[in-house]
């Protein structure tokens, strides 16, 4: 069976009920709803496959997992800079969250 849903809020709710409600923040839940609203509204949802798929993390984390080189000598908001213009090169990225970074792994 296909549900079709038409607002963030029911997207959200079957992440809770699949065990994952703790998968991505709030935040990055109505991003990534957005998100596949743009770019395939007609799209099965998969809570799974998402959550295999997609990760959040602060810029820091996402440096480290996928060795960014960081330039130590640049402040913070400079060095998640850098991390974010890694993702849009490696077009991945979905979008910014307070705490970091909504994105496809890779």
């Amino acid at each position: 069976m296909i549900i079709r849903i038409n607002h963030a809020s029911p997207f959200r709710d079957e992440f809770h009920q699949c065990g994952r409600g703790d998968q991505f923040s709030y935040e990055a839940l109505n991003l990534l709803y957005e998100f596949f609203e743009d770019t395939d509204p007609d799209m099965e949802l998969d809570v799974i496959a998402i959550c295999c798929d997609f990760a959040e993390g602060s810029w820091q984390s996402i440096a480290a997992d996928y060795s960014i080189e960081i330039d130590e000598n640049e402040n913070e908001d400079e060095q998640a800079e850098q991390v974010r213009q890694y993702l849009e090169d490696e077009g991945v990225l979905v979008g910014e969250v307070s705490g970091g970074f909504v994105y496809r792994q890779h």
